[in-house]
């Protein structure tokens, strides 16, 4: 039986593997973990009807953006959406 890095149902294989360093709650190395866990963000992200978008903007807006965002006492990325569909509803009315 060959032994697979992400099988979670035969621990018993990786049980001789001594690596240094701090001892590890999961047996899969960290760039393992990091894929599951994101494929894991994405999934949660897609069942919530959240999807993503990259935006460049200037460095002097994402600092307002940060300001406005700690007094709201929200993310960033909560405020840019909130700001978009405030836009987007005056947009409509407008029409």
């Amino acid at each position: 039986m060959a032994k697979e890095q992400t099988d979670r149902t035969t621990l018993d294989l990786f049980v001789d593997e001594r690596r240094p360093g701090r001892p590890k709650t999961s047996p899969l190395s960290r760039d393992e973990q990091l894929r599951i866990n994101k494929r894991n963000q994405l999934r949660r992200d897609k069942v919530r009807g959240l999807r993503r978008v990259e935006l460049k903007i200037n460095a002097d807006a994402v600092d307002v953006l940060n300001h406005l965002a700690e007094q709201r006492n929200m993310s960033r990325s909560e405020l840019i959406e909130l700001i978009l569909l405030a836009e987007l509803e005056r947009q409509q009315q407008g029409n």
